[in-house]
């Protein structure tokens, strides 16, 4: 989020992230000083769709007065099932960056956020998003050449946990998770042992990790199954800078050659 707020805000912007390279903004504890840098702030971005839980309590305890700008405004949600130790629930998956038409959304969402708040750079925050609009529609048929070269029925990936969902219902690629929408959901046992049975029945041929994920899982279920480890994704935060995944764009992009590079041969 922070780098779509860069690309649009250009030199009329600083911005703070709350939430750095590598981080689980799912399991975030706020700290003093971030709540002095919502007071400071001109404008705050959030991802929305329950994704930063912590975000409505931090806003309150800073008396930050700043307006709070929702990214995700006018994105239809996926909603998809989580098992809780009482029953079954709906969930709202908030990782709707994962498709690049939804990025193009927040962008468009970054750009009129910051008009309401500094006027005067309008033309400059219209002619910054126009610029990495374009940028999105080329990753947008990077991606979609990238899965035209992988067999059909090799479309099939686990993850750590159910971060990909619109990815995969905008490009035609299954995902399958043993943690649901929020890493701070453990998975149970029974979780596990499905998924394991659905590996060997579908033969899927590939697991991956997460940067903010405990790889212990996912190697338990590729020792089990026989599946190869396909490499770390980047889904929830991008990596340090100078890292293979310091953007949005670099991050998608990394994403998909890890996908080929598994699933092709």
């Amino acid at each position: 989020l922070g780098d779509l707020v860069r690309n649009v805000g250009g030199d009329r912007v600083e911005v703070e992230n709350l939430v750095g390279p590598n981080g689980d903004v799912h399991v975030y504890s706020p700290t003093p000083g971030d709540a002095r840098k919502l007071a400071a702030a001109n404008v705050v971005f959030v991802n929305g769709l329950g994704l930063e839980g912590w975000m409505t309590r931090l806003v309150v305890a800073s008396n930050a007065k700043a307006p709070v700008v929702v990214v995700s405004k006018g994105i239809t949600p996926r909603r998809m099932e989580e098992e809780e130790k009482s029953g079954r629930r709906i969930a709202i998956d908030p990782h709707a960056w994962q498709s690049v038409a939804d990025a193009k959304s927040y962008v468009a969402n970054i750009r009129d956020g910051l008009i309401a708040v500094d006027p005067a750079g309008k033309a400059t925050y219209g002619a910054n998003a126009d610029a990495y609009l374009v940028k999105l529609d080329e990753l947008e048929n990077e991606v979609r050449v990238a899965i035209a070269s992988i067999p059909a029925d090799r479309r099939k990936i686990i993850t750590t946990h159910d971060a990909f969902g619109y990815f995969g219902a905008a490009y035609g690629m299954a995902f399958i998770a043993p943690e649901g929408v929020s890493t701070e959901a453990e998975p149970s046992a029974k979780d596990v042992a499905r998924i394991i049975i659905q590996i060997k029945k579908q033969k899927i041929p590939a697991v991956f990790l997460e940067n903010t994920s405990d790889p212990r899982l996912m190697d338990q279920i590729a020792h089990e199954t026989g599946a190869s480890i396909g490499g770390t994704l980047y889904s929830d935060a991008l990596s340090e800078p100078g890292g293979p995944a310091a953007t949005y764009i670099e991050m998608m992009r990394h994403n998909i050659r890890q996908f080929t590079k598994a699933l092709v041969g």
